[in-house]
């Protein structure tokens, strides 16, 4: 029999009374300021939804792309294909990995509001748009874990982007929430501008399966959750150590992937 859980969130949702409270807040809320495209600045009929304009400007992904990491394909090329990338590597630890849109200039707006202005309103957008992209990662998963930050880094932030992406895909797709399984053994200068092998070793070591989680990971397929995918180097360091502690799969589903061409050997 599987263990109980580590530590479960909270319950929320529109049947708790704080969901109701916040939904009347809302209502309120939409009727002294409008709620506007986080894109585009038009006004639209729901916080976090995105105008006409925007839709055209966001590019969502979709099959064909990489049976493995995502990555989008030109034309079909037959079912089960892998990236260049991908082809490369036998049974990596992250065994699938979906994002819900490309990460560029036109959308990375919608990354960077959440991950640094603290803008929340297009979470529960976001939820639903990864789902969709994520069909697949779902399918027979037990539970949802957001990638953790480092204590130092949550204090300064004060919030972890990761778990509020986690929250609202459990919203959406009935999975649990178990944020209490992963966390960083220690702190990891920013991935940004590294290439695909530094990013790897900057991450090498920096996460660990809790030890009161241990007996939780045995035999569970779980589905990392994040803002964005790079080159995947915090998803397979963080799939690795599940797997090692019995995790029986790991796949991941992230908000925005990059998909200019990488140098896996750089």
């Amino acid at each position: 029999m599987k263990s109980a859980s580590p530590g479960s969130c909270p319950r929320y949702g529109p049947n708790t009374l704080r969901g109701k409270a916040l939904a009347l807040w809302r209502v309120c809320a939409d009727l002294v300021w409008p709620p506007l495209c986080p894109v585009t600045g038009e006004p639209v009929t729901a916080p976090g939804e995105l105008s006409p304009a925007a839709w055209r400007e966001v590019r969502f992904l979709d099959a064909p792309w990489c049976a493995r990491c995502g990555r989008p394909f030109d034309y079909p090329i037959g079912k089960g294909a892998v990236c260049g990338a991908c082809a490369g590597q036998d049974n990596p630890p992250c065994r699938i990995s979906r994002a819900a849109f490309v990460y560029d200039e036109k959308s990375r707006r919608l990354v960077l509001m959440l991950k640094h202005a603290g803008r929340t309103d297009g979470v529960s957008v976001f939820g639903r748009w990864m789902m969709r992209a994520g069909a697949d990662a779902l399918e027979g998963a037990d539970t949802l874990i957001p990638i953790p930050l480092h204590a130092h880094r949550l204090r300064k932030r004060r919030f972890n982007q990761s778990f509020l992406l986690a929250r609202a895909l459990s919203h959406s797709s009935g999975l649990p929430v178990e944020p209490h399984v992963l966390a960083r053994s220690r702190p990891t200068p920013s991935q940004g501008g590294l290439s695909a092998k530094a990013r790897r070793r900057n991450v090498a070591g920096a996460f660990m399966v809790r030890e009161a989680a241990k007996p939780f990971v045995q035999g569970r397929r779980f589905v990392l959750v994040d803002d964005v995918h790079t080159t995947g180097a915090t998803l397979q360091a963080c799939a690795r150590v599940l797997k090692r502690a019995g995790a029986e799969d790991v796949t991941a589903i992230t908000l925005a992937r990059v998909v200019k061409p990488v140098d896996p050997l750089k």
